[in-house]
């Protein structure tokens, strides 16, 4: 992935106001980030714990996405896979739910989907960051890399749909 600025960043939010992503955390370490392991930047707001982003290119143009956590801890002890990368976590996968584009999003409609709680997707795919117990596949890196792809792909697209 090629590396993105901030104001790269809050200018390819689709479902918020360009006031929210002008005020919303984008991450101080954009120029440390591994861009070249990763298909997406994903990231936490460390002042609101509930609140997610992520960003990607999409045919050639930037694509940021507000996400929030469901709030509901109580399952988080179980077992879980992420619906991108499809990393089985204990206790590490969390619902984010988006707010969909334009209209439909003003009208209270989202899309939601469990995903790695601290959206390091990428990183687990490419064995950069391990979790616990991993389960055996036989698909390669690529063909891994490949799945996350179509999968955040499919994710957006709802979003923005």
């Amino acid at each position: 992935m090629k590396p993105m600025t901030e104001q790269e960043i809050r200018s390819a939010f689709v479902n918020c106001s360009k006031g929210e992503a002008k005020r919303l955390h984008v991450p101080r370490d954009l120029v440390e980030r591994p861009w070249d392991d990763l298909d997406f930047l994903g990231w936490r707001d460390p002042q609101a714990p509930d609140r997610a982003y992520l960003a990607a290119e999409f045919d050639g143009r930037t694509v940021a996405v507000v996400l929030r956590s469901s709030g509901a801890a109580s399952w988080q002890a179980r077992r879980s896979i992420c619906s991108l990368c499809v990393t089985t976590h204990t206790g590490g996968v969390s619902l984010l739910v988006a707010p969909r584009a334009g209209k439909a999003g003003q009208q209270g409609n989202s899309v939601g989907a469990y995903m790695c709680a601290d959206l390091a997707c990428s990183l687990y795919v490419r064995g950069k960051r391990e979790v616990g117990t991993r389960l055996h596949e036989s698909l390669t890196v690529e063909e891994k890399i490949r799945r996350t792809v179509v999968n955040l792909t499919a994710f957006v697209s709802k979003v923005t749909a």
